[in-house]
């Protein structure tokens, strides 16, 4: 989990991971910003994020998106 806090303040500084529950709800993240991060969570972790797994549940807050990588490394 710490180094996707890293990862995740290094791509996106203004936004508190750490306590935002919503990003993609209220609107904290964008459409680009999924891209970037989907593009750099495949780096950083050896994971392909799919079609599929580009939902909000997946990416409403730094929880969500640690779900998702340990769901994908575990595959």
């Amino acid at each position: 989990m710490d180094k996707l806090m890293r990862l995740l303040a290094e791509s996106c500084p203004a936004i508190d991971f750490a306590g935002e529950t919503a990003l993609i709800d209220n609107g904290i993240l964008d459409s680009l910003d999924i891209v970037m991060l989907v593009g750099e969570l495949n780096d950083a972790f050896s994971i392909t994020i799919t079609a599929e797994d580009l939902v909000p549940e997946n990416f409403n807050s730094a929880e969500a998106i640690w779900a998702l990588v340990q769901r994908l490394q575990a595959e």
